[in-house]
């Protein structure tokens, strides 16, 4: 009913439209038709006068009709009606193959030639995706028993990766169909990773808190009465209060510098001084490890962009793990100047001990959240295995590195790498 009223709408308004643009003739036929009845007495002149009046009309210029506007979208309809398949299958970001009935490739968009290799026109895929999984995915939407199925596609060259592959009809009756690939590998790394973390801090925190159970019990049973072990069992369960606490606040800066914005401020850090307050603020855990610090700084000024306490931080855990893990050399040094040439000037912070050294195979481990080299010594210094992989969160938002370099009874020396400007 609205289609056939609005049909109806437009067929007067086009009349309407047509009347508008002969009004002159129409008015000269008016005059004529009067002029006849008016000079009816003297038929001589009425015709001549008429025929006058017509063509004077018909001599008037008409302006051009107005463009009727066409139905909204209508061009962009034909347009895209118009538009070949192979461009906006060339237009998908994502891996995209177009096959037939034979499952032979009919089109490939240069994502998928990008990712899986040679997808020639007329190459069969089950030759290309052998795995079990894509073959029934082939099978389901060629037999019609489904009009669109999806899997999880794994390739393996040249590194992991995983795919979620939608296979689907194209239309009723085409003969063709599409087969499309979404990377889901970054999702699932990160899933990897959120699992992992819950499960290594659930790990930490529940050492400790066996700990302080079993103690609790044992002194409201057979140690109520024994004073010596009460004060032994407390001070135990107290050791073990403060490295849930360590935990907690290692867990808790990582948190704040993920969610944290970085902001340009413009600020500049004097890493001289900086690094004069950390050396200090450190004095006692150096003395009671049998540490001496020493200091080898450039002259000239040694100031980079930054946040001040993230940097702090930095070079607090870098230090504090010197003074700890390699307490057997006796010392440390902390060297700071300008960087090696390169396209950008550094400045460089090297923290080096002198201890028992990392292995090689654990070097590029050990930033990472929890791992450790040696777990029984790393609690025994009250480490929470967080310290490195905060290190690196901060230079990460610093536009900065860290590199290190180690050998077996040599020591080890971990050097920071901020730019200059």
């Amino acid at each position: 009913m609205v289609e056939t009223s609005g049909q109806g709408r437009r067929v007067i308004s086009d009349v309407a439209g047509r009347l508008w643009q002969q009004r002159w003739l129409l008015l000269a036929g008016v005059a004529a038709v009067a002029a006849v009845y008016a000079f009816a007495n003297r038929a001589a002149y009425a015709v001549p006068l008429a025929v006058l009046l017509l063509v004077a009309a018909a001599l008037v210029p008409r302006r051009p009709a107005p463009a009727i506007p066409a139905r909204a979208g209508s061009a962009e309809t034909r347009g895209l009606r118009r538009l070949n398949g192979e461009y906006l299958a060339a237009a998908v970001a994502d891996p995209l193959i177009v096959f037939d009935r034979a499952a032979s490739v009919i089109y490939a968009n240069a994502a998928a030639t990008t990712t899986f290799g040679d997808l020639s026109p007329g190459l069969w895929l089950p030759l290309k995706f052998r795995a079990p999984e894509m073959q029934s995915l082939l099978d389901a939407v060629l037999s019609g028993t489904v009009a669109s199925e999806a899997i999880d596609h794994v390739e393996k060259l040249p590194v992991e990766s995983v795919y979620r592959a939608t296979a689907t009809a194209v239309g009723h009756g085409t003969g063709l169909y599409v087969l499309m690939f979404k990377d889901q590998s970054e999702a699932r790394r990160i899933d990897r990773m959120r699992a992992d973390f819950i499960a290594n801090a659930s790990h930490e925190m529940r050492t400790p808190l066996a700990s302080i159970s079993g103690f609790i019990e044992t002194l409201r049973g057979p140690a109520r009465d024994d004073a010596a072990a009460r004060a032994q069992f407390l001070e135990i369960m107290q050791s073990q209060t403060a490295r849930m606490s360590r935990l907690i606040d290692d867990l808790l800066s990582l948190s704040r510098l993920e969610m944290k914005p970085l902001r340009r401020s413009g600020a500049r850090v004097d890493l001289r001084r900086t690094l004069e307050s950390v050396i200090d603020s450190l004095a006692p855990l150096a003395r009671d490890n049998g540490i001496v610090v020493e200091r080898v700084f450039a002259e000239g000024p040694l100031e980079v962009p930054g946040d001040r306490d993230e940097l702090f931080q930095v070079f607090e855990n870098l230090l504090e793990n010197a003074c700890k893990y390699g307490r057997a050399g006796g010392r440390v040094v902390v060297t700071a100047g300008p960087g090696a040439a390169g396209p950008e000037p550094t400045i460089d912070v090297t923290v080096r001990d002198f201890g028992p050294g990392i292995a090689e195979e654990h070097i590029p481990r050990v930033t990472e959240r929890f791992y450790r080299i040696d777990a029984e010594a790393s609690r025994a210094q009250k480490g929470t295995g967080l310290g490195l992989a905060i290190v690196k969160h901060i230079l990460t938002r610093h536009n900065g590195r860290l590199s290190i370099k180690s050998e077996l009874g040599k020591g080890a020396a971990f050097t920071v790498h901020l730019p200059a400007n």
